[in-house]
């Protein structure tokens, strides 16, 4: 989902409303649904409680515990290629268990469209209105290894993330603290999404639904799942949208197909090549 400039009025409108609360519900640390792969590292599927018009109407979720797994960012923004790649090639390139889209991209196919840094290299130096930064590779040992901020809340400063964390990405927010919906339910795009979300235990969840939804149904569905959802952020829609796993003898590979006034049907057949992804690599042991 490249950014083009209407579409970016329609999603800014959606990330800047003021929103509705819902429960973010307990996280359990294992239940149905859950299968694990590794230590620290869950597969989940789940029925979205409300069907789509439009394909199975399954969210994928990867639960990652960022004790024993590292966020990293690769892709064409690091210099780690000539040409996009799907999220599968890039994590068997860069030697990554898992990946997703890293968010959205410029039409340089290159610039992620907020700020995004890596182990302080400035990767796109662009702060826009989005108001969710995912920040990780903490400065401090007393800082969570991961976390998802809300630039509006009381005393949240760019400075202050920086100054404790070596990695951002900044993206439009689809849930803020403590479990609220902000998409503006008057927002009618739907499509396949990809999302980066954080929950009640501060792990690391990478989302994923080839059905379409708008963002506020897709937002009360994740909430009434029970995963323990307090913040998450919008990544990438429509056939561009992904994610890949490998790991414990288990090889997942989704990506998206339905987009709006762009592709309206299921007919996706493979991954599209994208620019930036983030990903995880296990942690050396201490």
């Amino acid at each position: 989902m490249r950014p083009w400039p209407s579409l970016l009025v329609l999603l800014a409108a959606g990330a800047l409303s003021c929103g509705i609360d819902a429960a973010p519900g307990r996280s359990p640390a294992s239940g149905p649904g859950w299968k694990a792969l590794e230590p620290g590292l869950e597969l989940g599927v789940f029925p979205m409680p409300k069907k789509s018009e439009v394909g199975g109407s399954q969210l994928t979720v990867l639960r990652i515990d960022p004790a024993r797994w590292e966020l990293e960012l690769v892709g064409r923004s690091a210099g780690h290629g000539a040409k996009g790649a799907t999220a599968r090639e890039w994590c068997r390139a860069r030697g990554l268990v898992a990946g997703i889209n890293a968010g959205m991209f410029a039409t340089d196919y290159v610039t992620h469209v907020g700020h995004l840094r890596s182990r302080d290299r400035v990767l796109s130096a662009h702060r826009n209105a989005y108001r969710s930064v995912a920040a990780f590779h903490p400065r401090r040992d007393e800082l969570p290894r991961f976390r998802i901020f809300d630039l509006d809340a009381p005393g949240a400063r760019w400075d202050s993330i920086t100054d404790g964390y070596r990695s951002a990405a900044q993206n439009l927010r689809l849930i803020r603290r403590p479990g609220v919906d902000v998409w503006d339910p008057k927002v009618t795009d739907a499509w396949s999404e990809a999302a980066l979300a954080e929950d009640s235990e501060g792990r690391i969840l990478f989302l994923f639904c080839r059905s379409p939804y708008t963002m506020h149904e897709f937002n009360h569905q994740i909430l009434t799942l029970g995963i323990g959802i307090v913040a998450a952020q919008h990544l990438e829609g429509g056939p561009e949208a992904q994610i890949y796993v490998r790991a414990g003898g288990e090889e997942v590979e989704r990506f998206g197909s339905f987009e709006t006034s762009f592709q309206e049907n299921d007919s996706g057949s493979h991954s599209w090549p994208i620019p930036n992804v983030l990903g995880i690599r296990r942690r050396e042991a201490p």
